[in-house]
C-alpha cells in the first residue's frame, strides 16, 4: 500500500506541477505565450507520462473523481478509497506549493487566480453556476468512460495512457473558458490553496461536480457499455 500511495502522491504533484505550472508560468508569457492550447496538452502530458511512469505500481488515478469512479465500477477497493484520495490531495498541494515557490521568484509577481477553478466572477467566460456544474459532470463522465474502455481487458494492450491523456487534453480544450477545468477535485483544491480569490469558497463544487461524474460515467459503463465475458453470455443462456 505505501508504494501505491507514493505513486499517487508523485503522479498528482506532476500533473498539478505541469498543467497548472503551464497555466501559471508559460500560457501567457510576454509576446509569446502557449495559450490554452499548451496548456491542455500540458495536462495531457502529465497524466500520459505518469501513466507510464507509475501506473503500473498503482493504476496511476491521480485523481479523486478518477479513484471513486473506479471504485464504482468494481475497479477499486473502496478500503483504498480515503488513503488514495489524501495521496493524491497532499500530492495536488505539494506540487503547487513547489510552482508558487518558482512563480513568486518572478519580480512583481502577483498569485492572482493561480490556475484554479470557478464559477461565476472566478469563470474565465463568467460561466454561470449552473453551466460550470453541467461542463464539470458531463466532462468527468466521458473521462470515466475512456479511462474504463482504454483500461478494459477488451482494449488494445499499451495504449490506455495515451488515450487517457488524449482525453484530459480533449476536455481542457473544450472547458478552460467556462470553469479553467478541473475534472480533478485534487487539482482544484491545490491551486485554490495558494489563489488570492475566493477560489476556496468555490471549491465545493469542484469536489461535487467531479465526483457526481465519475460516478455517472462509472454507471454508464458498468450497466450499459461493459463488454460481457463468455462465461457471463453462457450464463444468460446466448
Amino acid at each position: 500500500m505505501s508504494k501505491k500511495l507514493a505513486a499517487e502522491f508523485f503522479g498528482t504533484f506532476w500533473l498539478v506541477f505541469g498543467g497548472c505550472g503551464a497555466a501559471v508560468l508559460a500560457a501567457g508569457f510576454p509576446h509569446l505565450g502557449i495559450g490554452f492550447a499548451g496548456v491542455a496538452l500540458a495536462f495531457g502530458l502529465t497524466v500520459v507520462t505518469m501513466a507510464y511512469a507509475v501506473g503500473g505500481i498503482s493504476g496511476g488515478h491521480f485523481n479523486p473523481a478518477i479513484s471513486f469512479g473506479l471504485a464504482i465500477a468494481g475497479r477499486f477497493s473502496w478500503a483504498e478509497l480515503i488513503p488514495y484520495w489524501v495521496a493524491q490531495v497532499v500530492g495536488g498541494a505539494a506540487g503547487a506549493g513547489v510552482l508558487y515557490l518558482i512563480a513568486s521568484g518572478q519580480p512583481g509577481f502577483v498569485a492572482g487566480g493561480f490556475a484554479s477553478n470557478g464559477y461565476g466572477d472566478l469563470s474565465p467566460g463568467h460561466y454561470s453556476l449552473l453551466a460550470c456544474l453541467i461542463c464539470e459532470v458531463t466532462l468527468t463522465a466521458g473521462f470515466l468512460l475512456v479511462i474504463l474502455g482504454a483500461t478494459s481487458k477488451f482494449a488494445p494492450a499499451g495504449f490506455a495512457p495515451l488515450a487517457i491523456g488524449l482525453a484530459l487534453t480533449l476536455i481542457h480544450l473544450v472547458s478552460i473558458p467556462v470553469t479553467n477545468t478541473s475534472v480533478n477535485p485534487a487539482r482544484s483544491t491545490a491551486a485554490a490553496l495558494f489563489a488570492q480569490t475566493d477560489a476556496l469558497g468555490q471549491l465545493w463544487l469542484f469536489w461535487v461536480a467531479p465526483l457526481l461524474g465519475g460516478a455517472i460515467g462509472a454507471l454508464i459503463w458498468k450497466y450499459l457499455l461493459e463488454p460481457q465475458t463468455t462465461q457471463s453470455l453462457e450464463a444468460e443462456g446466448h
